[in-house]
């Protein structure tokens, strides 16, 4: 239960209770929400600004609509805590991304005021339509409202979304939370526009008069409303001087309005259900609001790990060990140099810049660098253009994020054979975040393609190396995949050199059991060998087969020649994964060979920290050592 301190707050345990109170309680209830929130995420990792952003705005919708019957939908689930507070979760909130804790994200087996499960950004709009038409359907009046925001809005599917809601004239309100941010600053022509409607003095200095006036008029009877519409888009289009986009698709444009005035969003939101048709209620938040240290650090305090919440500053370990660096670190110094070596190298990113450190290059190489927005389809259509041009694009995405832009990568790149080296950042069980994040797919999704090279480094020397052996490969598209956080190699700044393609390496001879792994886990593997018994160890060989695709066969066939039981390793699923393509070799090549699958298993694996997870999934050290002990036995 919360303390004393919460006045309002504590005995809020549903949105019913909300609605008990009076709209003039509201700010101090925000108030006790954004405190809350600063309280549990300072000593609970997680994400913190875009939430403190939209405390206002989700108090008001709860407070105006009905709630779970009205469905609310937010986009980029990262700025739904205070959704979850106010819904029944605040006693549980403290276990946020912890295992066998609430999620970080809407989810709808969690709670029936999840509307939608999300964590992908840029489907609250499509997800909306999907259930007001439902709804037409089967004659329900409940409301539908999509939260889109933090980003969102530069995802293309945002704009199908609008554009089929706009024909269907189906009764739904987009909310745009516009805070000019994604993870990173916005880019691309639509923040402009937004910034130009957001600044317009004339327009907001007459807002709150029109907005009074269509109050009246909608009011007086279906001739008044059309008589409202037509001065409202007339008022605008003058004011503006452009015609609104939102406008254009038939949607009913208001705003932009205040996102931190709890008590008129609430007066804003009660009048609009009174309006029939597609709407969109432009609110202006801002990032982090309430706590100055992210309002001044937006991007940092995105999600800032733990942090003292009377100073703003982020703790870290004081140990004097020079630790590894995370391999984001790795791959965007590492871009850096390949860009000194080749004027060709280009780097591109769907709006992580930060997060796959690609900031590196854009201070060094701004003109050779590019954030498109939350458009993965279009980063890596935009990646195959320049190839076309002898370009070297690396196109970072993470690998959860690369699912999205499947089809440009079979239809785009390789079909095309073209050379794009794609950079799959956060590949395998990423913790925390769950099960829409977790990057377990790309080996099987990837491998299934022609001509494809699929590849993972078991440390940051051979991240460097792939990259480099990308940058010379001129046979079509190259994947190279990595997991999020440390490496094993705190000297990592080696020289680069060419990998054979398709060609592995023997870590470790042995007379019994082979042990094949891919990427990062190979690293697990050398533990749980160094945990046998000296007579044991012997009794194991080590393959970092280095490549999915193409497969080292050599390796394959002197492994089939030699053992009868092999374990294969991987972070990601069993299911078409590494471990699949080497059974496949070992059946279609009729090698007598039993295979031991370790990986993550057929089923969804929801939060917890990465080595809760790996261990869930048996392919920690300690279940592969348990493993080799049992079959050696």
């Amino acid at each position: 239960m919360v303390g004393e301190e919460y006045r309002l707050l504590k005995n809020i345990d549903s949105p019913a209770d909300l609605r008990l109170l009076d709209v003039a309680d509201l700010p101090e209830l925000c108030d006790d929400v954004r405190r809350f929130i600063i309280d549990v995420v300072s000593t609970n990792p997680g994400h913190f600004g875009a939430s403190l952003g939209v405390v206002e705005l989700a108090t008001a919708l709860h407070y105006s609509y009905n709630t779970p019957t009205d469905k609310l939908i937010w986009d980029v689930g990262h700025q739904a805590y205070p959704h979850k507070i106010l819904t029944g979760r605040r006693d549980r909130f403290h276990t946020n991304r912890k295992i066998n804790g609430i999620s970080g994200f809407p989810n709808m087996s969690e709670s029936e005021y999840d509307a939608f499960g999300v964590g992908h950004s840029s489907t609250s709009i499509s997800a909306a339509l999907g259930i007001a038409i439902a709804n037409k359907i089967k004659g329900d009046s409940s409301k539908v409202i999509a939260v889109i925001g933090d980003g969102a809005l530069t995802g293309g599917m945002a704009f199908e979304g609008l554009n089929h809601a706009g024909i269907a004239k189906s009764d739904i309100l987009v909310v745009l939370n516009d805070n000019n941010m994604a993870i990173d600053p916005n880019v691309g022509a639509l923040k402009e526009y937004l910034l130009d409607i957001t600044t317009s003095k004339t327009y907001n200095r007459f807002k709150d008069e029109v907005w009074n006036v269509l109050g009246v008029m909608n009011k007086m009877g279906p001739n008044y409303q059309r008589m409202a519409q037509k001065f409202e888009k007339a008022v605008k289009s003058t004011l503006l001087k452009r015609s609104n986009l939102f406008e254009a698709l038939n949607f009913r444009y208001f705003g932009p309005v205040d996102g931190h005035d709890s008590i008129y969003l609430a007066r804003v939101l009660k009048d609009m259900q009174s309006i029939k048709g597609p709407k969109l209620l432009h609110v202006i938040t801002k990032k982090g609001k309430g706590y100055k240290p992210a309002e001044d650090n937006q991007t940092v305090f995105h999600a800032p790990g733990l942090f003292n919440k009377e100073t703003g500053e982020r703790l870290k370990s004081t140990s004097d060990v020079v630790k590894p660096p995370k391999y984001q670190d790795v791959f965007g110094k590492t871009l850096v140099e390949l860009a000194k070596l080749d004027e060709s190298v280009v780097g591109i990113t769907p709006a992580m810049p930060s997060g796959c450190s690609m900031t590196y290059m854009m201070e060094e190489f701004p003109e050779r660098s590019f954030d498109v927005g939350i458009a993965e389809q279009h980063a890596v259509t935009f990646a195959a253009g320049l190839a076309t041009k002898g370009i070297k694009p690396f196109c970072n995405i993470y690998s959860t994020f690369m699912q999205r832009a499947f089809d440009q990568v079979i239809h785009d790149v390789a079909l095309q054979k073209l050379n794009v080296v794609f950079c799959l950042d956060r590949g395998g069980l990423v913790g925390e975040d769950g099960a829409t994040h977790h990057g377990v797919f790309d080996i099987a999704y990837m491998r299934m393609i022609p001509g494809m090279v699929v590849s993972a480094p078991i440390n940051e020397e051979q991240l460097r190396n792939l990259m480099y052996t990308g940058l010379k490969y001129n046979n079509g598209p190259f994947t190279i995949r990595y997991p999020r956080g440390e490496g094993v190699m705190p000297e990592w700044q080696t020289p680069m050199n060419v990998i054979p393609v398709g060609k592995g390496e023997k870590v470790k001879d042995g007379d019994s059991i082979a042990v094949l792994t891919i990427g990062h886990p190979g690293n697990f593997v050398k533990k749980a060998i160094s945990l046998l018994s000296e007579e044991m160890q012997s009794k194991v060989a080590h393959y970092n087969m280095i490549f999915v695709k193409p497969i080292d066969e050599d390796i394959l066939k002197e492994v089939g020649a030699k053992f009868k039981n092999v374990v294969t390793v991987e972070n990601g699923t069993v299911v078409g994964g590494f471990g699949s393509a080497v059974t496949d070799f070992f059946n279609d090549n009729n090698y007598n060979v039993k295979v031991k699958k370790l990986g993550v298993p057929d089923r969804w694996i929801e939060h917890g920290t990465p080595e809760e997870l790996h261990k869930i999934c048996g392919f920690d050290a300690e279940s592969i050592f348990e493993v080799l002990k049992d079959m050696i036995g």
